[in-house]
C-alpha cells in the first residue's frame, strides 16, 4: 500500500461508497416491498430519510453517545479505505470490528434498558461471526501468502478455487453482518420484526443519521469481501466479482423476507458449527496440498 493508493482509496471509497450503499439500501426496500405485494418507497428513500434526520434537532442522551457513534463511522470509513488501498486484510478486520464495538458502547452509554438489550444482542452477534472472520483471514494468508489485499491482483486464478468452503461459511455469517433475518437480533432495518429499534432505541437526529451512513459503508465493505474471493490478475475478475456480489445481495434480501428471527442460542450454535466444520476442513486441506 502506497501513499498514492491510500489517497485514491480515501477519495473513492469516502465519496462513492455511501452512494452505492444508499442505492443498495433503497433497492433492498423496493424488492422487499414487491415481495410483500406492495409498491414500496422510491430507491432514494434512504437518502431522504438521512437528510430528514440531519435536519432535526440533535437530541442526544449525552455527548459521549455522539462521540462513540462518530468513531464508529470513522472506523468503518478507515476500514474501507485500507481495504481498497490494498492494505493489510487482518488490520481491516480488526478496525471494522472496532467500529461495531464503538456502536455497542454508544448504546450502553444511554443507560436505556431497551438499548442495553440491543447492545447485548450485538455482542452475541459479534461472538457468532468473529471466529469465522478470523479464520477467513488465516485461510486468505495461506492461499495468497500475504495479508495484503492487493496480493490477489497478482494471482492467476481467484482464491475461491482454493477456499470454496471458507467462502460458503462466510456467506452464512454474512447474513449476521448485514443484520438480516433470521439473524437480525440487535437491529432490524425493517419494521417487520419489532417496534423498539434495539441498539438504536435512544438515538435520533444526526446521531441516528450517522448510524445509517455507517451501515452504508459497512454493506459496501462486506460485499467487497465477497468480491475478494473472485478477483485475480485480470479486469474480468473485477466484473465477475461485482456481478456475483450483487447476486448474493439479492439472495440476502430473499432470505431476509422468508425466514423469521431465531433465538440467539440457535444463531451462536449454527454459526460456530459452520465455522468450525467448513473453515477447519478447508484450511487443513489447503495446508496439506500446499
Amino acid at each position: 500500500m502506497t501513499v498514492l493508493s491510500f489517497v485514491i482509496a480515501l477519495v473513492g471509497f469516502g465519496l462513492v461508497a455511501p452512494i452505492v450503499g444508499c442505492l443498495l439500501a433503497g433497492l433492498d426496500r423496493k424488492i422487499t416491498a414487491r415481495l410483500q405485494g406492495r409498491v414500496g418507497p422510491p430507491i432514494l428513500q434512504p437518502y431522504y430519510d438521512v437528510r430528514k434526520l440531519l435536519a432535526k434537532d440533535n437530541v442526544s442522551v449525552n455527548h459521549f453517545q455522539d462521540f462513540y457513534v462518530a468513531m464508529s463511522l470513522f472506523m468503518a470509513i478507515l476500514a474501507g479505505v485500507l481495504f481498497f488501498a490494498g492494505g493489510n486484510f487482518l488490520l481491516v478486520v480488526f478496525i471494522i470490528t472496532l467500529s461495531t464495538l464503538f456502536l455497542i458502547v454508544a448504546a450502553y452509554s444511554s443507560r436505556s434498558p431497551f438499548a442495553e438489550i440491543g447492545a447485548e444482542r450485538e455482542i452475541i452477534q459479534v461472538m457468532s461471526y468473529e471466529p469465522l472472520v478470523i479464520l477467513m483471514t488465516i485461510a486468505y494468508f495461506l492461499a495468497v501468502r500475504s495479508f495484503d489485499v492487493s496480493a490477489v491482483l497478482t494471482l492467476s486464478q481467484p482464491i475461491i478455487i482454493s477456499l470454496p468452503l471458507v467462502f460458503v461459511a462466510f456467506l452464512f455469517v454474512l447474513t449476521i453482518k448485514l443484520r438480516k433475518s433470521p439473524f437480525d437480533l440487535s437491529y432490524s432495518h425493517h419494521a417487520h420484526q419489532e417496534l423498539v429499534k434495539g441498539i438504536t432505541t435512544e438515538m435520533s437526529g444526526r446521531t441516528l443519521a450517522m448510524v445509517e451512513v455507517t451501515h452504508w459503508y459497512e454493506n459496501v465493505l462486506f460485499m467487497s469481501w465477497v468480491g475478494l474471493f473472485l478477483v485475480w490478475g485480470s479486469w474480468i475478475g473485477v466484473l465477475v466479482a461485482i456481478i456475483v456480489a450483487l447476486a448474493i445481495y439479492f439472495l440476502e434480501i430473499l432470505i431476509d423476507n422468508n425466514f423469521a428471527r431465531v433465538k440467539w442460542q440457535a444463531m451462536l450454535k449454527w454459526s460456530w458449527l459452520v465455522t468450525l466444520v467448513f473453515c477447519t476442513v478447508n484450511i487443513v486441506v489447503l495446508m496439506i496440498v500446499s
